[in-house]
């Protein structure tokens, strides 16, 4: 079946200087109406080598408390590889149509693969971006078919990148465990352990000529335990904030973590998942790479028991994964 590529689409709308009408939000999210304009959210910024533990465990805990999103520096991933990262990420959606197509998503890869469209949208809306999905760990979960084979050089920029990416999570695990009162391996344990998949997102947001009334991505909270994302130099990651949009300053080499739903889930919603979206540009290309870390789908996810008391009961259901993610895609009520 022959699918609109928002890349091809982007093409077309340069010439005419507008978009198809699928692609214009309502008023309500039209980024030029909903924006705080000349206002930059500096969100908590955290320097990881620090060696005092104690403050880090601090500084994490609450800005996933507060926010809900921080940034990280001197993350101990080294530039030239989150710069490798980028550069294969860019050529491969720099490559002609038919050579993405071989690894697009069918009924039978799930998530997997090159695609478009990810979620029911109100009214039929689309996003304007184009994505591509693969798992980058545990190695028994990942399924080199969707990974693409051109640039040559794609399987170990990421490979590289997974590993090093490892450390940095099981830290942050680690501190936002100290952070709520547990053991420093707890939340780890109850988001999948050692079976924790990491599931790669590129995003590609290709210029839009009216950036007024497109999203890339629209509001959402991460379905996942963890997302850790590094954007490239376009501006367009928002978050919602006292009642507004605001844009995210950006820090080159910095790593973005958002708290997603299961964190908030696990820790009975003393860390909250933030509420962010994705705005466009009208002359250059925005690309982003999360990294999604997620429980297996059979793995069931509720509020880990030391966290619930009288005073604080139970705000979650525990369910299975799979079934959550089933959930949140279609708009059904957890």
């Amino acid at each position: 079946m022959e699918v609109d590529r928002v890349q091809a689409i982007a093409s077309l709308s340069e010439q005419i200087d507008t978009i198809p009408l699928e692609f214009i939000r309502s008023e309500n999210e039209q980024p030029a109406i909903t924006t705080l304009h000349g206002v930059v959210l500096e969100v908590p910024v955290i320097n990881l080598s620090d060696s005092d533990e104690d403050k880090l465990v601090e500084l994490v805990a609450e800005a996933s408390k507060k926010w809900g999103i921080f940034q990280v520096v001197n993350h101990g991933i080294p530039d030239e590889a989150i710069r490798k990262l980028i550069e294969v990420g860019k050529e491969f959606f720099e490559l002609p149509k038919e050579d993405k197509e071989t690894i697009a998503k069918t009924p039978e890869s799930g998530i997997e693969g090159y695609g478009t469209s990810l979620q029911k949208e109100v009214d039929g809306k689309k996003g304007w971006v184009d994505h591509l999905f693969h798992r980058i760990w545990p190695p028994s979960a990942i399924n080199y078919k969707y990974w693409p084979k051109n640039p040559p050089s794609y399987r170990e920029a990421n490979e590289e990148y997974a590993e090093k990416l490892r450390d940095v999570s099981d830290k942050l695990f680690k501190y936002l465990s100290l952070g709520v009162g547990l053991e420093g391996h707890e939340l780890k344990a109850a988001t999948g352990g050692d079976d924790l998949i990491y599931m790669m997102k590129i995003n590609y947001y290709p210029p839009c000529p009216r950036p007024d009334l497109a999203l890339g991505v629209v509001a959402h909270t991460d379905m996942s335990s963890l997302t850790i994302l590094v954007p490239n130099e376009v501006q367009g990651l928002q978050v919602f904030r006292d009642g507004y949009w605001y844009d995210v300053k950006y820090i080159p080499n910095a790593l973005i973590i958002h708290i997603g739903d299961q964190i908030e889930i696990l820790s009975n919603g003393k860390y909250k998942a933030v509420l962010h979206r994705t705005t466009v540009n009208k002359e250059k290309t925005r690309m982003s790479w999360p990294v999604f870390l997620e429980p297996p789908p059979e793995h069931e996810v509720g509020p880990i028991s030391k966290l619930v008391n009288e005073e604080n009961p139970s705000k979650y259901k525990s369910k299975k994964f799979k079934d959550y993610v089933y959930c949140k895609l279609n708009k059904l009520p957890q």
